[in-house]
């Protein structure tokens, strides 16, 4: 052991046989083939850690999926099964609540099976709650196999950020880990171009060619199992060390990034075993916070609360009754009009991914909020339109008016509330609190989009379409006010940094601690720990 101690290698390292270093004799034509080879093997690895990611990530896909073909396959399924309002908003917006079941026990599914299998397990789940929903012959049999999906989708999308994390390198990590939220857009493309595509069939076949088509992604996972590796973070925790250290192999570049890593994953697994003693004193923290740790609660959980309570939801659930009321007539055309709002929200997803780490977090919220405000407003004056100004103006008006404001929503929403809110969650948080602050601010974001998707139908009822996208209006108006007053620039900042800025919190200057204070507070915080 000190022997391999002195000589710089990790305890994991395969040692050579011979025990001597190893003496390069090739030429200089020979070691350009190697380091050819070398570079070509690299880039080999580099495309598997990619393959691995986009494998897992197609839990995500089966998210938006649902989330997109049940917004048209809701229309079909009312006139089959002739359910009533009611019912259809527990049917749609039902899968927030559950699938948040299924996250909260995934965590703890996958720390005993691993993180691939409950994958999979979550992949079966969906099977088996699309199959039901398929052939359902009543609504009570259709809402089983919807509890099923949820619980199935809140498996696999919430361990596979989880699995792709662990297996990324650093220095790909970030695009890696972007790569669930671009999949949950493409997936909700899919969903509205599924309900364009199947909506020629008869009402009674429709919907459940839409709901199964939902089936092949999760075919896809099965299949993905027998070609992705294990986290090598969990089978260090299970002690499985050689097996870890193959699939390093696979998936690093060099032999020394191997033990690096391999260190690097022992130190995390033995603080979190210290952190595990500490989860009660964590949860009474944040349940009888410090003026600071408040101020982080208020930032991360209400930025994820805005996200949903702006509306983006009903926008995306029921696009197709809002451009029924704006005046479309025909199924297929207001099919038609939400593969649009799908191809936006993928196309603006992809352009913050670009943006986020350029401009910073503050700017996109602005832009974002107040985009979400102006075009929210714009969708209630135009739904308002063909009821109050008719003969005025022409009805193509109105419609075209409000297919540019839910795109206009919908793209704002993307660039901004959409992912920024998961970055400033894991960003704000000290590490003692991170896990347990998000999972918080998680509840209270899906419990948020349950209630909306849940009460819209009703809700317009008494006060109209339009009247609803005037309240999701002055909300949004509230969340630029908030992003101003609680959020901070995270953007190059360290995280002693962040931490910092809420701890000094009312000298803050519009809402915001400027670098610079906090570098000059870090610094005499260092002085005065040296003098004492």
């Amino acid at each position: 052991m000190a022997g391999a101690a002195s000589n710089g290698r990790s305890k994991y390292a395969v040692l050579d046989p011979s025990g001597g270093p190893e003496v390069d004799t090739a030429g200089p034509e020979a070691r350009g083939r190697k380091a050819s080879a070398s570079a070509s093997e690299r880039r080999s690895k580099e495309r598997f850690v990619y393959a691995c990611a986009i494998f897992a990530s197609l839990n995500a896909i089966l998210l938006g999926y649902d989330v997109g073909v049940m917004s048209g396959a809701i229309i079909y399924i009312q006139k089959d099964l002739h359910i009533t309002e009611f019912q259809q908003e527990i049917l749609v917006g039902c899968l927030s609540v559950i699938s948040l079941l299924g996250s909260l026990s995934g965590g703890r599914t996958s720390d005993a099976i691993g993180r691939k299998w409950t994958m999979g397990l979550g992949a079966i789940i969906f099977q088996a709650g699309a199959a039901i929903m398929t052939f359902a012959p009543s609504f009570t049999v259709l809402m089983i196999g919807r509890l099923l999906a949820g619980v199935g989708i809140g498996f696999g999308a919430m361990i596979s950020a989880v699995y792709i994390a662990e297996i990324s390198p650093a220095a790909a990590r970030g695009t890696l880990t972007s790569l669930p939220e671009i999949c949950i857009n493409f997936g909700i493309l899919l969903g509205y171009v599924s309900n364009y595509a199947f909506s020629g069939l008869s009402e009674h076949i429709s919907w459940r060619v839409m709901l199964g088509v939902g089936i092949l992604p999760s075919v896809f996972i099965g299949v993905a199992l027998f070609v992705i590796p294990e986290s090598p973070r969990w089978l260090m925790m299970e002690k499985r060390v050689p097996e870890a250290r193959a699939v390093l192999l696979q998936i690093s570049a060099s032999e020394a990034e191997v033990e690096e890593r391999l260190a690097e994953i022992e130190e995390a697994a033995n603080i979190m075993k210290s952190v595990k003693s500490e989860d009660k004193a964590v949860w009474r923290e944040l349940l009888n916070p410090s003026p600071a740790v408040r101020r982080m609660l208020y930032a991360g959980c209400g930025i994820q609360l805005f996200q949903q309570i702006t509306g983006i939801d009903a926008t995306v659930y029921y696009s197709p009754t809002i451009f029924r009321d704006a005046g479309i007539k025909s199924d297929q055309e207001l099919l038609a009009a939400t593969v649009a709002v799908g191809f936006t929200k993928t196309i603006f997803i992809l352009v913050a991914i670009f943006l986020i780490d350029k401009v910073g977090r503050k700017p996109l919220l602005y832009v974002s909020t107040i985009g979400m405000t102006v075009c929210l407003f714009v969708l209630g004056i135009a739904l308002t339109l063909p009821k109050h100004a008719v003969g005025l103006i022409s009805p193509s008006v109105g419609i075209d008016l409000a297919i540019f404001a839910v795109c206009g929503n919908v793209a704002f929403f993307s660039i901004g509330m959409g992912p920024i809110c998961w970055v400033l969650s894991s960003e704000i948080f000290p590490i003692r609190l991170r896990a347990q602050a998000s999972a918080l601010g998680q509840v209270g974001g899906r419990v948020g989009s349950g209630l909306v998707s849940m009460s819209f139908l009703s809700m317009a009822r008494a006060i109209s379409v339009a009247g609803m996208f005037f309240v999701f209006a002055a909300i949004s108006t509230v969340s630029v006010a908030f992003v101003y007053f609680c959020v901070p620039e995270t953007k190059g900042k360290t995280l002693e940094q962040i931490e910092m800025m809420f701890e000094v919190g009312k000298e803050s200057r519009g809402g915001e601690v400027e670098l610079e204070d906090t570098q000059h507070l870090i610094q005499d915080g260092k002085k005065s720990d040296s003098l004492g």
